[in-house]
């Protein structure tokens, strides 16, 4: 399950549990939306309640990230996980954006506010 907002230039999503195909689609949604009326967007990722992933949404995640490499700006991955962080830096392979990963909720919006600033 995810939850997801957004404001401005910021799209922000955070897992529980399972992260579905289904999930990463609503997420997509939200994302190709923002991009298309608000330009690149920067993402704060929030991974810290994340359980598991299913396959689907690895190579989903591939191919968005492929397609839409130019439409980030900063990405912030929240997370605990020395493999989620790991899996983070190696999706810096795919697009053309910042990604930085932190484990302090703070810490990862004040460096997206400094994109803005």
């Amino acid at each position: 399950m995810i939850t997801t907002q957004h404001q401005g230039h910021l799209v922000e999503f955070a897992v529980f549990g399972e992260f579905t195909l289904a999930d990463f689609m609503e997420f997509e949604e939200l994302v190709l939306h923002e991009i298309k009326f608000s330009g690149p967007v920067n993402l704060l990722v929030d991974l810290r309640d994340m359980a598991d992933f299913t396959l689907d949404v690895a190579w989903e995640e591939i191919r968005f990230s492929k397609e839409h490499s130019g439409d980030f700006r900063r990405i912030a991955v929240i997370t605990n996980s020395q493999w989620v962080a790991w899996s983070a830096w190696l999706s810096q392979l795919f697009v053309n954006a910042d990604v930085t990963v932190f484990e302090d909720e703070s810490e990862a919006r004040a460096w997206l506010a400094e994109a803005d600033s």
